[in-house]
């Protein structure tokens, strides 16, 4: 039976998938740990769950050798070396879905309050002055949103948004299907010089650093706010800060940063910290109660699927197959270099041992090769031995 080790706290909704799926032996700690104490927790795991502060580098994989498969329970998945894991035949799944609705009720309630500058108000009534003045508070209704990145959480927000009556531009590097009156914009640029509100959903990478700059920015409309719920590294923090002082934008809010702090009692560093139009919270825009308990629900059930079918539908670093019936005695997961004739060679092999096979699939993702095969008869210890000794073989497991 596998064992299972958990990080930082998931959601007791996880536990509770794998031990409906008759998996007792987990190992849960509260918190993510430092790269020797990691490589310790997780020797003879076979499986490991964690979320966006435990990092699964190079080093650590290597020191893992059981380690079948990982589940991230949060969306990105920055944190693992997937190539590495893909190269050890370790598939790695996350949860785009789970949190959906909660990012976009938090964008959706930052753009409100900025708008009717409820931080400034907030802040000068603690304060002891009792502003009552409208100037620069406005309405949402009538204002135009814009997305940029009209993926799962975009489009979500582009539904909410219309449903208060705001007019709804997005941009994205894909084609995609508008919802309800949202309307696709040209470019970036056009959907800056239009919007009341720009609010950006990308995912991270060398594609979108910093493309909000100096020069964005300055296309953004004088009083427009900015929300970035996305990644830390897609807007320029230093521009940001001179397009909020300087007064071209009226207020923004940031839910993610460049570099965020590591423990609860690590201040962040920002040059936008005192700012009074600025809304900073603390990575939380997926962390309500509801999303944890769906992404704990929703990773445990692929990494169940996974242990018992050899399913990798929708992992993020490996070749994908779906939900299939089992067809045999037995089932074999054998992840391959992907080189002419290795498929060959693996019926070859099983035909040696006297395995017959009943039902095969196979897919392939760069230099990785998988293939599940159902057979008839008894996979022994030797057959495996012999199957994971041949040098086309990265990885045989028995399900």
């Amino acid at each position: 039976m596998a064992q299972i080790v958990l990080f930082e706290n998931i959601h007791p909704s996880a536990r509770d998938v794998f031990a409906t799926a008759g998996y007792t032996d987990i190992v849960t700690h509260a918190a993510a740990l430092p790269p020797a104490e990691l490589r310790a927790a997780l020797r003879g795991a076979q499986v490991a769950g964690i979320r966006s502060r435990t990092h699964l580098d190079t080093e650590a994989l290597a020191a893992s050798p059981d380690l079948r498969v990982v589940g991230c329970f949060c969306i990105g998945t920055n944190q693992v070396d997937l190539n590495n894991a893909m190269q050890r035949g370790i598939p790695v799944f996350n949860a785009p879905f789970s949190n959906t609705r909660s990012v976009a009720e938090l964008v959706l309630g930052e753009a409100i309050l900025l708008l009717r500058r409820i931080p400034e108000k907030n802040a000068r009534v603690h304060l002891g002055h009792w502003d009552k003045s409208a100037t620069g508070a406005f309405e949402t209704r009538g204002k135009t949103l814009g997305i940029v990145g009209y993926g799962n959480i975009g489009s979500q927000i582009s539904t909410l948004a219309e449903g208060i009556g705001m007019s709804v531009v997005f941009f994205d590097v894909e084609a995609k299907l508008p919802l309800g009156n949202a309307r696709a914009a040209g470019s970036l640029n056009e959907l800056l010089e239009q919007a009341d509100v720009v609010t950006l959903h990308v995912p991270g990478g060398k594609s979108t650093e910093n493309i909000v700059n100096a020069d964005t920015l300055a296309r953004m409309k004088r009083g427009a706010i900015l929300i970035n719920a996305s990644r830390g590294t897609v807007v320029d923090i230093e521009a940001l800060h001179a397009a909020l002082t300087s007064g071209h934008l009226a207020g923004a809010a940031l839910d993610v940063f460049p570099t965020e702090p590591k423990s609860v009692d690590e201040p962040l560093a920002s040059p936008l910290i005192g700012l009074p139009n600025v809304l900073l919270t603390p990575h939380i825009g997926g962390s309500t109660q509801e999303s944890q308990e769906n992404i704990g629900r929703e990773v445990a059930q692929k990494l169940v699927r996974f242990l018992q079918a050899g399913t990798t539908k929708s992992a993020v670093n490996f070749p994908e197959l779906p939900y299939l019936e089992p067809a045999g005695e037995a089932r074999i997961l054998h992840v391959h270099r992907n080189a002419p004739g290795a498929l060959g060679a693996l019926d070859n092999l099983l035909a040696e041992q006297g395995l017959n096979i009943v039902s095969q699939s196979l897919q392939t993702r760069g230099q990785i090769g998988y293939v599940v095969t159902d057979v008839d008869g008894q996979v022994s210890d030797t057959v495996m031995a012999a199957l994971r000794s041949h040098p086309i073989t990265v990885r045989c497991d028995l399900v």
